[in-house]
């Protein structure tokens, strides 16, 4: 009896350190994939993912490699994760972000229209492709997330529009564009303000007065008519 329990519990015991060594061993794989990622290292990426990496699975700041990879410009690594079937193109970070809302901030236009066709989705709840764009004034991003019909006054959660984000950080070129394009200059956020509000508290006075003059001018001819 106490030979059969020895014999049990030198088993367990060995059972116990495989799957330690296992885990081990994925864990060490896991870091080697995010390292090859940072430093774009393609070939080492490629032949984790045929390992069986997840190519979806986030890293400790809950980033899905797809939207690392663009973080880090690892364009290479970016291309490998792209060509894998379990690729994920809408996978979000916990604050909601998705890769397609990275390539906006980069201004990544013939990336972001390919995404697009491998079915990134241009509109969402909240923050979107279109609010970044217009942040950093990437006007060819901007135009092509209009032409794939994106929302022009989506709203984040405190429903700041993209031409807001325009105002704030003096996108001038970009608050043209979208108003061009219909945006609502008088929409107000949940504080009660308008794009022109949220321009001069940034300290862009004279994009703000060009912004009501404009809508002023427009008002006026709606009332000739």
């Amino acid at each position: 009896m106490r030979t059969r329990m020895k014999t049990i519990g030198l088993q367990t015991l060995a059972a116990l350190g495989c799957c330690l060594a296992m885990a081990s061993a994925h864990a060490d794989t896991a870091d080697d994939f995010w390292v090859d990622l940072r430093n774009d290292r393609a070939k080492s990426v490629k032949s984790l993912l045929v390992r069986g990496i997840d190519p979806n699975a986030p890293n400790a700041a809950s980033n899905p490699p797809l939207v690392e990879a663009i973080k880090e410009q690892a364009w290479e690594v970016y291309d490998v994760l792209l060509a894998d079937p379990r690729i994920d193109v809408n996978r979000k970070n916990l604050l909601g972000e998705t890769p397609l809302m990275y390539l906006a901030i980069l201004g990544e236009t013939a990336r972001m229209e390919k995404l697009i066709e491998r079915g990134a989705e241009v509109n969402q709840p909240g923050w979107t492709a279109l609010h970044y764009a217009a942040t950093m004034g990437h006007n060819d991003a901007v135009s092509l997330l209009i032409e794939h019909h994106a929302y022009i006054d989506a709203e984040s959660p405190d429903q700041t529009t993209p031409l807001m984000m325009a105002m704030r950080y003096d996108r001038g070129p970009t608050v043209k564009l979208l108003l061009d394009e219909g945006a609502d200059g008088y929409a107000r956020n949940a504080q009660g303000k308008n794009a022109a509000d949220v321009g001069r508290e940034a300290g862009n006075t004279v994009l703000a007065n060009d912004l009501v003059e404009r809508l002023n001018l427009e008002r006026q001819r709606r009332m000739r008519r």
